[in-house]
């Protein structure tokens, strides 16, 4: 007889089980990671800062990415450590970057943070900004 896994009642699933979810879904690549260390050390930011990943209104395509440092944590806020890098998260903008990738890229077409988000339904031509 096999097993059977029951979910768990929405009732049974707490907000933070679900950011714990969604937290493990969002990741760095290593040229990401390279670039926010580097950009501490240019900045003389110290280490106990975090990189603020966030989603607000705004932009051609209703939403647009917000990507900065922050000396701490605000209320509510989701904090992620990836590559020896605070995250700090709003519960909101982790809705939205569920599965998100943050990469660097320094091709052609440009220099600057990639959000790889699979949630987007929708991009604009710069990359800034997505619907959801």
């Amino acid at each position: 007889m096999a097993d059977v896994m029951t979910m768990p009642s929405l009732e049974e699933t707490t907000v933070e089980q679900a950011f714990t979810d969604l937290e493990n879904e969002i990741t760095l690549t290593e040229k990401a990671s390279s670039e926010v260390r580097k950009i501490m050390e240019q900045n003389k930011i110290p280490e106990t800062y975090g990189l603020r990943v966030g989603v607000k209104g705004g932009g051609c395509s209703g939403l647009s990415y917000s990507l900065g440092f922050d000396s701490e944590a605000r209320e509510n806020d989701k904090i992620i450590m990836k590559d020896g890098i605070r995250i700090f998260v709003d519960p909101k903008s982790l809705f939205y970057l569920s599965g998100t990738q943050l990469d660097f890229t320094d091709g052609l077409n440009g220099r600057g943070f990639v959000f790889n988000n699979p949630n987007a339904s929708k991009t604009c031509g710069c990359g800034s900004s997505f619907g959801a």
